[in-house]
């Protein structure tokens, strides 16, 4: 009888662990070398704001190709086909609300977190406490989708049945522990470096399979959708139009409207994407990383649509839902099938590589929120020294690690796009509102910020608990319940303009006035850049 595909990658997994093994040796190295430098608080927060525009915007892109636009689109694209492919175009929309709402007026408002720019002209602790709050949960939600697929893809190449949650739990932990002593060692400048050469394999590794794929169906991509839709017998058609995933009813067809609005407003509020503007020396830099993020997002997304129809081809939908990973396995089996065990294990050292820089953007984002928003200005008011700063958040790291590990336990078999696309949901609930108002809404006061932030977070979180995510089906993380009363996957419908509203709502409803002269100084700061330079010195 012969071997399935998942079967095969475990008689070559020694290859795929060495390979593995080297890449964290040299990134490890890469680590400790930028961690001479990690002196002061805007030494290990944002690099010393040493990165130029284009070694940034290489790091946003390896920050943001996660896991989910790697393992998780390509597989929701062999999957569902069309339907897949809209988490690909809403990712990348996303940046132009980013570039053109948020880049360099954040870049030119703040130090070091979202918190910064919103407590310029608001109350100090009331709001830090509410951002702090806000920036752990979603980077907490974030986290779950990266450590569900660290689990997966290592699953695939230690050749772990589906079955094996143990096995998948010890390796979940392993990754955990990975993280933490990156972030611990390196913080934002190892974390940059790591990010910039993920990405720059991630590109070329996709390139390489891009080509190759192409190539099998003598370049012409109408050739490869046809060879697609063959594999997939009868169903296959459908991969071609809209509705596999989000037209077989009227609410499916919500909650891809839910799934676009998040997944478009979502990334301009992500925590661990805003924290990366304040790591350039000025705002026209931020401007440009943002431009070259874009580019390279851009491309790297053209190529998920010929990795995705072409393990539909190559492999078929039953093999992939088949092999330990699940969905998420899809890029891995493509790699093996086009160029043996070798092209496997590069691919999925690039896409641990993924995970890993992905996870430590995220650690030392919300290790930075904990120690720089609540312990310096709400707890000791101010008058932390750096030094102890630095030290409350690295041992903030190791507790978010230990969470983090906790829950991708919890949610490893989970379509990681899908996860990602949650936390979007939640960031664009709880953050973008007060953001924007902030930047752009002169009568915006404190009660709007809180009721908007709170509010949104809750909705969200909310609408998640009791949707079909949590429970109530095979799929769900806990699939022997079943008290989801909220009919849509995404809240993001209800939450988003809920937030929006709330933040209104707050402001108007609220007799105290901000002081005009703060409101001023923000806008003229974040239009022009005039005293950013002096503000984040300090």
């Amino acid at each position: 009888m012969a071997k399935s595909l998942g079967e095969q990658t475990k008689d070559t997994s020694w290859i795929n662990i060495l390979i593995f093994v080297l890449f964290v040796g040299v990134t490890l190295v890469v680590v400790f070398r930028a961690s001479h430098n990690n002196k002061t608080a805007a030494d290990y927060y944002a690099a010393g704001r040493s990165f130029s525009g284009g070694q940034n915007g290489t790091a946003i892109a390896g920050d943001y190709l996660s896991a989910a636009s790697f393992l998780g689109i390509t597989g929701a694209i062999a999957i569902n086909g069309y339907d897949g492919f809209l988490y690909s175009i809403g990712f990348l929309v996303a940046w132009l609300v980013a570039l053109l709402l948020v880049a360099e007026l954040l870049r030119n408002t703040g130090k070091f977190t979202m918190a910064d720019v919103l407590s310029f002209r608001l109350k100090q602790r009331p709001v830090r406490i509410a951002a702090a709050s806000t920036t752990l949960v979603v980077c907490f939600f974030y986290l779950l989708a990266q450590m569900a697929g660290a689990g997966g893809l290592v699953s695939l190449l230690l050749g772990l049945d589906s079955s094996n949650k143990l096995g998948q739990a010890i390796v979940i932990a392993v990754v955990g522990g990975l993280m933490i002593m990156y972030v611990l060692i390196g913080g934002m400048k190892g974390t940059t470096w790591v990010q910039i050469i993920k990405a720059c394999l991630l590109i070329i590794g996709a390139a390489v399979m891009t080509v190759i794929v192409l190539s099998m169906h003598g370049f012409n991509l109408s050739t490869l959708m046809d060879a697609a839709v063959a594999k997939a017998g009868g169903a296959g058609e459908a991969l071609l139009n809209p509705g596999v995933a989000y037209g077989k009813s009227g609410a499916s067809r919500l909650d891809f409207i839910s799934l676009a609005l998040a997944l478009v407003l979502g990334t301009a509020a992500l925590p661990h994407v805003l924290m990366r503007f304040y790591t350039v020396p000025t705002a026209k830099e931020a401007r440009k990383s943002v431009v070259w993020a874009i580019w390279l997002i851009g491309i790297f997304y053209l190529f998920t649509l010929v990795l995705g129809y072409g393990a539909g081809a190559l492999i078929g939908k039953a093999e992939i839902l088949a092999a330990p990973g699940g969905v998420n396995a899809a890029a891995p089996l493509l790699a093996f099938v086009i160029g043996g065990p070798v092209l496997l294990g590069f691919i999925s050292a690039v896409a641990f590589a993924t995970i890993l820089a992905v996870v430590a953007g995220l650690t030392i984002t919300a290790a930075a929120s904990f120690a720089h928003d609540i312990y310096a200005n709400v707890i000791v008011k101010g008058e932390a020294r750096p030094e102890m700063e630095v030290k409350v958040a690295r041992r903030t790291v190791v507790v978010i690690g230990i969470v983090a590990i906790g829950g991708g336990i919890l949610a490893n078999g989970q379509n990681i796009a899908f996860l990602v696309a949650l936390a979007f949901a939640v960031a664009a609930s709880a953050n973008l509102p007060t953001i924007l108002y902030s930047l752009f809404w002169k009568k915006f006061t404190t009660q709007g910020a809180l009721w908007s932030m709170y509010g949104g977070l809750a909705a969200a979180i909310l609408l998640i608990a009791f949707s079909p995510v949590v429970s109530g089906g095979p799929k769900a993380m806990i699939p022997g319940a079943d008290f989801a009363w909220f009919p849509l996957s995404n809240p993001g419908l209800i939450s988003i303009p809920l937030a929006f509203f709330l933040g209104w709502l707050g402001t108007v409803l609220d007799k105290g006035t901000e002081k005009s002269r703060i409101q001023a100084e923000m806008e003229v700061r974040s239009l022009t850049g005039v005293g950013a330079e002096k503000a984040v010195k300090h």
